[in-house]
């Protein structure tokens, strides 16, 4: 018999109006390089879509919630604004309350409809992170140039058993915990499922 193989869900989050175009050639692109191996690869596509759409913060909240409820793997695709984002950094928080795996990949170098590239943006795993308060691990965010208390997930989490704890306040970004990668000088089409496979790996998932 053969081994088992261990199936894992990609959540993505994104900038929706912006790299909507972008994130879709992403999230299509391993059924054409890899549909005769779709299951080997573990790769299963578990975003939100358009039903992002709702109205009332609670809403959201919630259909993010479900949405990543059956996921192992968070992917942030990474455009000019996405660090802004306040619903990106809210899928970010939820991942790391699941424990999730991480992992960035930059999406500024591939063409929008008309075929132009943007600015590259900062990696949004860079304004979210944890701390330690009074022995209780809780997320941080970066606002107004400085780190504060994270307002959307205000209680305690446990991190996976393979990151590096904080012992004080000082702030541990969560790119540390992610690899950061380049869909376009990095073939990404072709190694995607591999950047996955390790986020995976990091968190023991």
């Amino acid at each position: 018999m053969p081994a088992q193989i261990n199936k894992r869900r990609v959540f993505f989050s994104f900038h929706y109006q912006n790299d909507i175009w972008k994130v879709n050639q992403v999230r299509n692109s391993w059924r054409y390089n890899h549909e005769n191996t779709r299951e080997s690869e573990g790769f299963f596509d578990g975003s939100i879509w358009e039903r992002s759409r709702r109205t009332g913060p609670e809403s959201l909240k919630s259909l993010i919630r479900e949405r990543i409820k059956n996921t192992s793997v968070t992917c942030v695709l990474v455009g000019a604004a996405t660090y802004e984002r306040r619903w990106v950094r809210y899928e970010l928080a939820r991942s790391v309350v699941k424990g999730n795996g991480l992992l960035a990949v930059k999406i500024n170098l591939m063409g929008n409809q008309q075929g132009y590239v943007s600015q590259e943006g900062p990696n949004p795993l860079d304004y979210l992170g944890v701390y330690n308060s009074a022995g209780a691990i809780r997320l941080a965010e970066i606002k107004g140039g400085k780190w504060v208390r994270y307002e959307d997930y205000t209680q305690a989490v446990d991190l996976p058993a393979t990151w590096i704890k904080p012992h004080d306040t000082t702030v541990i970004r969560l790119s540390r915990y992610a690899g950061l990668y380049c869909y376009k000088t990095q073939n990404g089409g072709a190694n995607f499922s591999f950047w996955v496979r390790q986020a995976a790996a990091d968190v023991g998932r």
